[in-house]
């Protein structure tokens, strides 16, 4: 119960301002109580009007009143304090700050003085207040960096900060060795730099806020890809289940076809067999009786029983049998739809696997080095049906040039007639990527560009140039510029490293279906890759790599990697 009531009494003896054990109590006429310093100087800063309140009920009087110390205050507060100090010594943790003056086992400190550089528990920090009445030291909250606080060459207070050195120094470095140097008080250089911090605190918070933001969002991706994920998995369990089942029945189908061409052909064999069996009797029978008939002596038996004899005529035709029937014809059938739904499988299933590497939760890193483009490198063919007749093919179909004098080339449907521009044989497939050497000079230059197939191929107008409609996408590349075409629209492009090898990245892989997210990307290829100009689109059909040339120029694949 003492305890209670000292904690109660603690509570009632703190000053409302600076929240401590009253100090020197006086109480003002509204019956609040403060430390005379605390309200003198709280007054001291008050309306200037004359007009004087109290901090907690705000009652105002007019004039200023007398401050009288309270001595039954200040004796209650001085018996609470020698209470406190012996019951409930607080001795000094590791994280604690040391009394300097304590002997033996150190107590905790609650102050530090700037003046003395001490620090000082509760008991001795009364007798330094005491002790230092007049003076009124400066006390601070107990620290253990007052050394810190201290100039190490003229042993004064760190009081100044010298924005020059970016340090802090005390009143007589700033008339020595930083003497002319942009200096203000510490506490100046304080709110300047607390408002910089302030400012940086802000934008951690919205660091914090978008981290956690994003954190949020991540869980609910991977809770998402979760459930998506089990979906598909039950789905595609419910489909293979389904195919396999088909499998099934053809599988027995084939069989009880097999079966039931077996049963019938067995059951006309047995049928055959019995009746050649019962001729075969027959015949021995009647074979039997002839030969009785021949020993006999009796001529007359032998004239009458000739006259009845008959032979039965059985089946006059010879039966042709199959001595190794086979089914080797439809284990081959069999064998030959085995390989084809295997051939099948393997494709689809390789489309497949590609799909769902494309479902991530974080997107394909953005590649930066030409071996991590490489991986995906792909060698092209120009399809010779479809080049212009001033387009010349040469190293098997991969390097096209441009000719004085036209070629005579079939005629074909697929070719370009006016534009000088060859397709290739090949589409491109989920990621691919191609390199092209160029040559032109004098502002000539060539188109690098993919289309859709369907482009055409007949007149000079737009619908059949590369990148001159929706069809078709093309960076032009001269000695001097780079452009980019798409539906008939030029976007000049900086030149970012002059290279006569183009890189061209493709990720197209879902074919048309929902992606959005597909990409083709184009860059200069030296020592290093230099983006050039990257799309974003959504490709509807498949792709096939396209070129177009000026007079002068040639265009040639990479062979290999």
């Amino acid at each position: 119960m003492a305890e209670a009531n000292i904690s109660v009494a603690q509570d009632q003896f703190c000053c409302p301002v600076c929240l401590d054990l009253l100090k020197d109590p006086v109480t003002i006429p509204c019956g609040h109580s403060y430390c005379m310093s605390c309200i003198t100087d709280y007054w001291n800063q008050d309306d200037p009007t004359g007009v004087y309140r109290c901090p907690q009920c705000r009652q105002t009087f007019t004039p200023r009143p007398v401050l009288c110390k309270n001595v039954m205050f200040a004796e209650m507060v001085e018996k609470l304090k020698k209470t406190r100090i012996q019951e409930t010594p607080c001795y000094a943790g590791a994280a604690d700050v040391d009394c300097d003056v304590c002997t033996g086992r150190k107590l905790k400190a609650v102050k530090s003085c700037l003046e003395c550089l001490n620090s000082y528990c509760q008991n001795h920090l009364e007798q330094h207040e005491n002790l230092f009445k007049s003076k009124k030291h400066n006390l601070i909250d107990a620290t253990g960096r007052l050394q810190q606080m201290i100039c190490p060459r003229h042993d004064k207070m760190l009081e100044i900060y010298c924005r020059t050195d970016q340090k802090c120094i005390c009143i007589l470095c700033m008339v020595d060795e930083h003497k002319n140097h942009d200096s203000v008080s510490a506490a100046a250089a304080r709110t300047e730099k607390q408002r910089h911090l302030e400012e940086i605190q802000s934008k951690l918070l919205q660091r914090i806020q978008q981290k956690e933001k994003d954190v949020q969002d991540l869980r609910e991706a991977v809770k998402f890809h979760k459930h998506s994920a089990q979906t598909a998995v039950e789905d595609c369990e419910l489909i293979f289940t389904e195919l396999i089942s088909s499998i099934e029945r053809r599988r027995s189908e084939v069989t009880q076809l097999i079966r039931d061409q077996e049963k019938a052909a067995v059951s006309r064999a047995k049928e055959l067999l019995e009746q050649l069996e019962q001729e075969i009797d027959d015949l021995r029978r009647t074979d039997a009786e002839m030969l009785q008939l021949l020993h006999t002596d009796d001529h007359i038996y032998f004239l009458q029983s000739f006259q009845s004899l008959s032979v039965h005529p059985g089946s006059s035709d010879n039966i042709n049998v199959t001595s190794h029937l086979s089914y080797d014809h439809v284990v081959k059938s069999v064998t030959q739809l085995r390989d084809k739904l295997e051939d099948f499988c393997g494709e689809e299933t390789e489309k497949i696997h590609d799909r769902v590497k494309y479902i991530q939760i974080f997107p394909t890193p953005e590649y930066k080095t030409r071996k991590e483009f490489l991986q995906y490198f792909y060698q092209f063919t120009l399809d010779l049906n479809t080049v212009n007749p001033y387009l010349h093919l040469s190293e098997k179909n991969r390097v096209v040039t441009v000719a004085d004098t036209p070629r005579h080339y079939p005629d074909h449907p697929d070719r370009f007639d006016v534009w000088f521009e060859v397709l290739c044989n090949e589409s491109v497939d989920g990621r691919c990527y191609l390199e092209v050497d160029w040559i032109g000079k004098d502002g000539l230059g060539v188109d690098i560009a993919m289309t859709y197939k369907s482009i055409r191929r007949k007149g000079d107008g737009p619908e059949s140039a590369a990148g001159r409609n929706d069809q078709s996408w093309s960076l032009f590349c001269s000695p001097s510029s780079y452009s980019f075409w798409h539906n008939n629209i030029e976007t000049i492009l900086p030149v970012v490293h002059s290279s006569r090898r183009i890189g061209v990245y493709v990720d197209h892989r879902n074919g048309g279906y929902t992606s959005n997210h597909d990409v083709l990307s184009f860059y200069s290829v030296s020592q290093k890759m230099s983006l050039i100009h990257r799309v974003h689109t959504t490709f509807t059909q498949p792709l096939y790599p396209v070129f177009g040339l000026d007079r002068n120029t040639t265009a040639k694949f990479v062979f290999s990697s």
